[in-house]
Formats: C-alpha cells, sequence, structure tokens
C-alpha cells in the first residue's frame, strides 16, 4: 500500500547510490539513444489507472509516469513545480496562489488548466468518490480560478501537508466530461487513461502487461526511454527466474535473492539501503476476538521479532517498533517494543478467561475456539514467510492462525477495502510529511479509505488534527512522538520490521542526474534516464 507522493517507483531509488556513479563514467562514449524499452515486474496488477481512485503501489506506479501533480519532490526530499510553475502562500499560510506552467497539453492534445485542477478537487471531495485522500482536501474553504493559469486556495484553518497535498496527480475535466460520484468512479477512463506525464498510455492486458510509450510533446522534455512495459508476475520466485534470463530489468530482491546475488547474475546492478517502509500485523478490531487490548497484548508478547528479523530479512532490516521510520524525525526512540515472552502471553490470556478445556492445544472461551484467518497477498515471499512463523509462535500460546493467500487486486478490492479480514500482513511506504491522518483517524474507516483496521482513539485523533495545523517543527516533532507512543501501546497493529531496500536494475540504463539522495526519494528522474545508443536492447521496430 501506499500513500501520494510517495513516489514509489522502485526504479529510480537507485539514481543516489555510489555505483550509478561508475556507470555513468563508462557510458560517456555513446550517445544516449530515444529508444530501448523498461520492462519492470510486479506481483499484482494495477486497479484504478486514476490517482484519485488508487490507493495500492501497482496502480501508482503506472499512475505516476501518466499524471502530474502541480508539485512533485526533488532529489533532495524538496517540493518543486510540476505543474506549477510557482506559487505564493500568504503569511498566515491560509492561501495559496498557483501560477500553472502554460503549454501543456493533456495526451489528446487538449490544452491543461486550471479548469482541471479545479475538477480534480471536486471529485476529491465528492462523498460519492471512493477515494481514500479526501482528508487532504476537506480543509479547502474556497477554491477559486482567477484565469485559465491561476488558481487561488484558501484554506479554513491551517494545514501543514497543504503543499504537499497538491502532488496529487491532476486529472483532465474533458475528458471525465464533469462525470460526478459513481459515474467517476466507474469511468472508462479510470482503464484508458489520459494525463499530462512523460509516458502515455498504449494497453491494458488484465493481469498480463500495461503498456507505455514515451510522450514526445512532454512539457518536461521527451523521455529517453520510449517504452515501459509493467509485467505482471504473482509468484517471486517466477520473478527471479525472468530476472536471471535478462526479460526483465528491475526487481527487488528478497534477502535469500539478494545473499545468492554473485552466484546467480552478471549484468546488473545491486543495491541496498534503508526503506521507507514497514510491514505489520493487523487485527480486525470490529472482530470479537481481538477488541480486547489485553488479548491483542498477548499476541504482541507471543511474537518474536528478533526471529523474523533473522529468519525472514537475514539481517537486513530491523524490528519495527510503531507507524513512523527511523530514518524520520517523527521517529520516537524512547518507545519499547513488546518483549518476546509466550509465558506472559499465556498468563494474559488464562486471566481474560481463554483455557483449553477439551485438550486439543487450542484455547477456548465459552465454547468457541481462539483460530482465526490471517491473509496476505500473493507473490510476496517475504510476507508468506512471515505468516508461517507467526503461525508457529502462535500455535506455542495455544491459538490457531489459518494462513489464507489472495492474488493482489482481488486482496484489495474484496478483503481490505471491504473489511472482510480477520487479521493481515501488509505494509506501508510512507511519504517524507510524517502525517498519517488517513491512516489512523478515526473518520477514515469507510470503503476505500486507509484505516481498514477500524482504530479508534480520540487522543491521537486530536493530536493527528493538531499535527497538520501547527507550522512548529519542534511542536510537531512532540506530537508526532506521542502519537508513535500511543499507537504503539494500543496494538491496533503488531509493527513487525522495517525492511532493507534490495533492488536491482540491469546496467545499460544510465541515470544522467547523480546526487546523493534518501531512501524516500523514489522515482524522481526516471524520465531523464537513457541507454547508450549503441547497447539498446529493444529498438522501437522490434515486436513486443
Amino acid at each position: 500500500m501506499t500513500r501520494p507522493l510517495t513516489l514509489a517507483l522502485i526504479l529510480s531509488s537507485f539514481l543516489g547510490c555510489r555505483t550509478e556513479t561508475a556507470r555513468v563514467e563508462t557510458a560517456q562514449g555513446s550517445e544516449p539513444a530515444f529508444d530501448d524499452t523498461f520492462i519492470e515486474s510486479s506481483i499484482g496488477d494495477a486497479s484504478y489507472l486514476n490517482p484519485i481512485l488508487a490507493s495500492d503501489n501497482a496502480s501508482g506506479a503506472i499512475n505516476g509516469m501518466v499524471f502530474n501533480g502541480l508539485v512533485k519532490y526533488d532529489s533532495q526530499i524538496q517540493l518543486i513545480g510540476d505543474l506549477a510553475e510557482s506559487w505564493d502562500i500568504s503569511k498566515d499560510g491560509l492561501t495559496f496562489r498557483f501560477h500553472l506552467k502554460h503549454n501543456v497539453f493533456w495526451h489528446d492534445g487538449h490544452p491543461f488548466t486550471a479548469e482541471d485542477v479545479l475538477y480534480t478537487y471536486e471529485r476529491l471531495v465528492d462523498p460519492e468518490v471512493k477515494t481514500p485522500y479526501s482528508s487532504n482536501f476537506d480543509k479547502v474553504k474556497k477554491f477559486e480560478v482567477l484565469d485559465p493559469h491561476t488558481l487561488r486556495i484558501t484554506y479554513k484553518e491551517p494545514f501543514v501537508p497543504a503543499l504537499e497535498s497538491w502532488g496529487m496527480g491532476i486529472v483532465p475535466r474533458h475528458v471525465f466530461a464533469d462525470a460526478k460520484g459513481k459515474a467517476f468512479n466507474e469511468h472508462p477512463a479510470n482503464k484508458r487513461p489520459i494525463g499530462t506525464g512523460p509516458y502515455r498510455f498504449k494497453e491494458w492486458k488484465v493481469d498480463e502487461k500495461i503498456v507505455l510509450e514515451s510522450n514526445p510533446n512532454y512539457f518536461g522534455g521527451k523521455p529517453h526511454i520510449a517504452r515501459y512495459v509493467f509485467r505482471i508476475i504473482p509468484d517471486n520466485a517466477v520473478e527471479f527466474l525472468e530476472l536471471r534470463n535478462k526479460t526483465i530489468d528491475t526487481m527487488v530482491l528478497t534477502p535469500d535473492q539478494y545473499r545468492a546475488y554473485e552466484e546467480f547474475f552478471d549484468g546488473y546492478k545491486r543495491f541496498r539501503f534503508p526503506r521507507g517502509a514497514y510491514s505489520y500485523f493487523g487485527f480486525n478490531l470490529k472482530n470479537p476476538l481481538f477488541q480486547e487490548k489485553r488479548v491483542r497484548l498477548a499476541i504482541a508478547h507471543a511474537i518474536d521479532k528478533k526471529a523474523l528479523v533473522n529468519g525472514v530479512l537475514l539481517g537486513m532490516g530491523q524490528s519495527a517498533t510503531g507507524p513512523f521510520l527511523p530514518l524520520s524525525w517523527s521517529f520516537n526512540p524512547e518507545v519499547k517494543d513488546f518483549e518476546y515472552l509466550p509465558e506472559l502471553s499465556k498468563k494474559i490470556l488464562s486471566e481474560e478467561g481463554w483455557a483449553d478445556t477439551n485438550g486439543d492445544g487450542i484455547l477456548d472461551k465459552n465454547g468457541r475456539p481462539f483460530q482465526f484467518t490471517l491473509i496476505t497477498n500473493q507473490g510476496n515471499k517475504l510476507r508468506s514467510l512471515t505468516a508461517e512463523i507467526l503461525q508457529q509462535q502462535l500455535k506455542k500460546i495455544g491459538i490457531k492462525m489459518q494462513i489464507r493467500i489472495v492474488e493482489w487486486s482481488t486482496f484489495i478490492k474484496n478483503f481490505i477495502d471491504k473489511r472482510q479480514f480477520e487479521a493481515v500482513i501488509l505494509g506501508w511506504a510512507l511519504s517524507p510529511d510524517p502525517d498519517i491522518y488517513n491512516i489512523w483517524h478515526s473518520s477514515q474507516k469507510k470503503d476505500g479509505q486507509y484505516n481498514f483496521v477500524s482504530y479508534d482513539n480520540p487522543e491521537v485523533d486530536r493530536l493527528l488534527e493538531e499535527g497538520r495545523r501547527s507550522f512548529n517543527l519542534e511542536k510537531r516533532k512532540q506530537i508526532y512522538q506521542k502519537v508513535h507512543a500511543l499507537i504503539h501501546d494500543d496494538i491496533p497493529y503488531i509493527f513487525l520490521y522495517y525492511p532493507d531496500f534490495l533492488p536491482v536494475v540491469q546496467e545499460r540504463f544510465v541515470g544522467p542526474k547523480v546526487v546523493p539522495i534518501s531512501s524516500f526519494g523514489f522515482g524522481w528522474n526516471f524520465d531523464e534516464w537513457y541507454v547508450p545508443r549503441n547497447q539498446v536492447r529493444y529498438p522501437m521496430m522490434s515486436p513486443q
């Protein structure tokens, strides 16, 4: 799962690594080509090729190539203009005036104007539109189109993530013909998008591939990579085989694959650095089994995170304590993780009335056995292995946990969005700003929104609201570090681990801008990558 401006294109994160410098230097003798194909793989298909509706990484990867926001992050994690040429902010921080770029065109040739931004905003606050991002825009008091390339947005109260929120991809009014509500949710353009971005949509073969082609009229300059192919490969082992056969150009390796890299590969560059993400074991708090906090506490003490980090990540990561990353100033280092104390788990459950009355090894209460099903998505080897280890650890304290692996798009649409699960293993990739209102505020529980575990804590709600209003960095730090502690103590999730990022990329691709960036800086300039002309593997005249 991802959030807007997570910048989730895994391929572009490689540009900050030292090994890239050598590749650029060795490629100087060859002219960059406006050619070749970049083939990426995904364990799951996209859901919506519409940035307003999409909430998963697969959709985000495509939408990030096809659409632009008003702003974007650069390699130094600073917000710069994208569709906006510049902006002015009033002294009280309530009014933003955006000056839009001229001569920007949609992929169908229609000019981009402020009316498109207005339409996008109207859909984001439309109660019938299934978007998880509405809370980023409901603080807007007034939205004014001053002329075709100038707009003014006034907020009801200070809203710190306001500028970042306008990294939301802008959609074309003329394509949707002012569709509202359900008509917008079901519009054909959600499967055949038209954007302003560096790549244009060509085709989508469901559960097979999505193909994009470079936009020759892109306002940022025509990309050098002529074609982008997003292949659906739902099995990690098959994906790895494809990489070995050089039929895909990039992949995020599992730790065991990373360790085996030297034995199997040449022609790829391998990287390792901290990832702006965490994995978790989440409870459906509407389920009677998990409504009692002490029961969740017992489960927390039954999980040996050291075994997970060593057994699943092979030491390439660290155990997690909460919803913020060690990379972030919002992380609370004072939060102490739950110790692995299975005997304490048994004691707590006994005090809560759970006992093995029939000697079958499974606790029961009022005739009901303590058993549930944990779901996670197909194709993610780390999650399935984590689930198996958790299953064995919980078995030791008398809890029977069954595991169900579900294909990605079905997993999101039928289980997560509809809250049809008991427990889940998933992960979050987070944006640089620590605003996590969309995930944890009690107002964000509707279908399609991110608080799908139904967490509700009035104090956390208050702090999240305050964190959005305060421009004082030290005050925000105190707010979010308190949020970190409160959510950890409430145990809506058991935060499992922060995994290292282990990508590889085919060495013929050169990143022209080699600057040091943090692990948040994914995807900042893929449209500037190129392949030297004498290394092009898939010329445009070749069939795909």
